[in-house]
């Protein structure tokens, strides 16, 4: 895979994480903390940036730890090297089977910005919105979760990108908060059609997209697994 590949997919990944129902939720919370004050255009969009930057960090932090470990650990560099392929078969299809929702159901859900917090932050400045992104993206569900360590995760490792993929990943999660900051700043009347239309569009985003990671996982196991296609 060509770097410029892995960057569009860390993206995609991000964007993807971004419309699924746990992190969709918490974007929509977001979107309501950040659109309290529709009536200021600046304070909208200095807010999504902040908590796009908050999210960002989180999610470029946690993937440079774990992927710099790897990295810089000898016996698991060369072990990633030498069965990468062999283990992303099965994690794809691990990831494709979250996402269409035929695992995971009654698992955790790790939430770390409670209604508490999230009621200080709304008769707070801009600044929460930076620490609403953080701890938003380190609130894990089972589908964001299997997208962050089951496809970003050995994404990087395999481009030993510690930086940039993390990066475009957690972009892509605040992606619909950033447009929905836009829109309420510059046509706040549009944003009850949006919101719908992303709503609607999810399931059948991430049904395709999980059915793909399933195919591809299938792929890479039989391929570099049983050898099939050599």
């Amino acid at each position: 895979m060509t770097f410029t590949l892995a960057m569009l997919s860390a993206l995609w990944l991000g964007i993807l994480t971004s419309v699924s129902p746990c992190p969709l939720a918490s974007n929509i919370a977001a979107i309501s903390f950040i659109g309290r004050k529709a009536h200021d255009p600046r304070h909208v969009l200095f807010s999504g940036l902040l908590y796009t930057a908050g999210r960002t960090l989180a999610y470029v932090t946690l993937g440079a730890l774990v992927t710099t470990g790897l990295l810089l650990g000898g016996d698991i560099s060369r072990f990633l090297q030498q069965y990468l392929n062999q283990i992303l078969g099965p994690v794809l299809i691990l990831a494709g089977l979250l996402l269409l929702e035929w695992i995971g159901a009654g698992w955790f859900n790790f939430n770390l910005a409670g209604s508490g917090l999230q009621a200080r932050a709304a008769a707070g400045g801009p600044g929460w919105a930076f620490l609403l992104g953080i701890l938003f993206a380190l609130s894990l569900c089972p589908v964001s979760a299997g997208l962050f360590f089951g496809g970003l995760l050995p994404l990087a490792a395999a481009q030993q990108s510690r930086l940039a993929l993390p990066t475009l990943f957690g972009v892509g999660t605040a992606l619909p908060v950033i447009g929905f900051a836009l829109l309420i700043a510059f046509s706040s009347q549009q944003v009850g059609k949006w919101f719908n239309r992303l709503a609607s569009v999810e399931k059948g985003v991430r049904f395709s997209t999980g059915a793909l990671f399933i195919l591809a996982g299938i792929y890479y196991c039989l391929r570099h697994i049983y050898g099939v296609f050599n």
